[in-house]
Formats: structure tokens, sequence, C-alpha cells
């Protein structure tokens, strides 16, 4: 569930290179099969399905053992995953695996985290098996930077000298694909961070370097972050308010890496260096 989106997209492409059967829902099955490469479409069956329409969730589910729940941050995205637990429900799913976040919590500062946590809430008080995974900050997220590097080398921001978690969707992925395939690791609940937490100062000094020449880092208020996001970025409201958000969660908890990824993996995470060199272009 979420198949078109970056943490949906990337478990079916890992799920695909280890032989692995899935349905991947969408409401355009065929616009989805066309975002496809060819070895993850051999393995996968792009199906129709509306998280608005229990009915499409519950024919789509009919003859599924596991359900990777992940959808897109949005103001409906409770009811949507409260629908979609339902149906799974309803069709004897087994195993629910539950793309979450960080601080999902009742009284959390994140409003979106308070929306996890009842999503959360409702799996555990089901009785259904439930893996939690708890991604913190995508680097994928940071191409959205690249304009604003690119045209005027400055990153806008407003945590000051925190540091923040960020994770490859691509581990995510990985991680999500061991989960639904390794027995032993689900019922588990799993921070997923990268191997080094970064400050922005930080993050522009690195950035800097590997373009070979200055990026700033301009710390803005809580307030002055949102309007820019609102009126440059072109962010809807809510949107605005949630980067805010996270960014003070990292002002008033201090981020470090967890070693969750690694120690079931085997392998250490992808890092941010790498990342950024991979799509450096992008910032030029």
């Amino acid at each position: 569930m979420g198949a078109t989106g970056a943490t949906g997209g990337a478990t079916l492409r890992s799920l695909a290179a280890r032989g692995t059967p899935s349905r991947a829902l969408s409401r355009d099955p065929a616009l989805l099969a066309a975002g496809l490469d060819e070895r993850t479409l051999a393995r996968t069956e792009p199906f129709q399905a509306d998280a608005a329409d229990p009915d499409s969730l519950r024919a789509a589910f009919c003859g599924a053992t596991q359900l990777f729940l992940t959808m897109a941050n949005a103001p409906h995205q409770v009811q949507y995953e409260l629908n979609a637990i339902e149906a799974a429900l309803d069709c004897g799913v087994e195993h629910v695996v539950k793309v979450s976040a960080p601080a999902a919590e009742p009284d959390s500062p994140v409003a979106i985290s308070r929306g996890h946590h009842l999503i959360e809430e409702r799996l555990r008080s089901s009785g259904v098996a439930t893996t939690v995974l708890r991604p913190f900050a995508f680097m994928q997220k940071l191409l959205l930077l690249a304009p604003s590097i690119a045209a005027a080398g400055v990153v806008h921001g407003a945590m000051g000298q925190a540091r923040c978690n960020y994770v490859d969707v691509r581990d995510i992925g990985d991680f999500g694909a061991d989960v639904l395939t390794r027995p032993e690791l689900a019922g588990g609940t799993y921070p997923l961070t990268g191997g080094r937490a970064y400050s922005h100062p930080e993050l522009v000094a690195l950035l800097g370097r590997l373009l070979g020449r200055p990026v700033r880092y301009l710390d803005l208020s809580p307030a002055e972050l949102h309007a820019h996001l609102v009126g440059r970025a072109g962010m809807p409201g809510w949107l605005a308010a949630h980067v805010v958000e996270i960014q003070q969660l990292a002002v008033v908890r201090r981020e470090e890496p967890d070693d969750a990824f690694t120690h079931a993996t085997g392998r250490s995470p992808r890092t941010l260096e790498a990342f950024l060199r991979e799509h450096l272009h992008r910032f030029r």
C-alpha cells in the first residue's frame, strides 16, 4: 500500500531483487506499471485500489498474507491508513508492516507523528502481528533543496546547530523487504537512520566541499521558515508546518544514529556523502 511513493517503490524493488512476488496497489495501476523497471514488474502485480474506497481495498487484499503500509503525509492520512487496516483485518492478513515516524506519541510536538501514534495503537489493539518502522529524515528529500543551492548557494532552515538523522529511502526499502521475508524480524519497532547525524552547517560544509564552491546555511526562526516555505517554495500551509515541526523536534530532542539497520541486515547504511555524490549534478 503506497506503491507509487518513495518507500513503497523502494520496498517493491528490494522484494523483486529477492525474487519475492508482491501486489502493488494504486488508483492507476497502468501508471504504476509504467514506472517500474523490468525486473520489478516481473515480480509485481499492479492492482487498482483507492484508500478512500474500503471495497476496493478488500478486493485488493484478498489472498494476501502480509501488508506493507506506507502512505504520504497528508491531512487525510490517518483515515486512509485506518481504512487499509480494517480491510486487511477483514481479509485475514496475518502481518502488517507499518511505516511510521519518530516521536509517534500521543503528546508528540509533531502533528503527523500524533496521527501515526493513533494508527499504531489501532494495529496493536487488533491482535494482528505488527512491525513498525520509524525512519528519520529521507536523504531523497534533500533534492528539494537543489534548486536553491544551484541558483543561490543557500539552504534555509530553523535548526541552529541541532543535528538531523538522514536515511536513504533505499535502505528503508531493503529493511522493509527483510522484515517481510525474515519472520524472526517481525513484531519489532525499528528506528531507521543513517550512520551519522548532520547539522545544517555540517550539511552545507559537505555540499560545499563536494561542489567546490561555498554553500551557506541561513538559520531562520520557525515562523520565518514557515513563511519562506509557503511564500517562496510554494508549500501548502500544513506541509510547511510539518517541516517546521520536525526541524524543531531535532532541536528539542538530540538525534543520534541508531544501529537497528546494521544489526538486522549485517551491513552499514548508505552514507549521506555517497548519496550527495550520486546526485551532485542536481546541485550544480
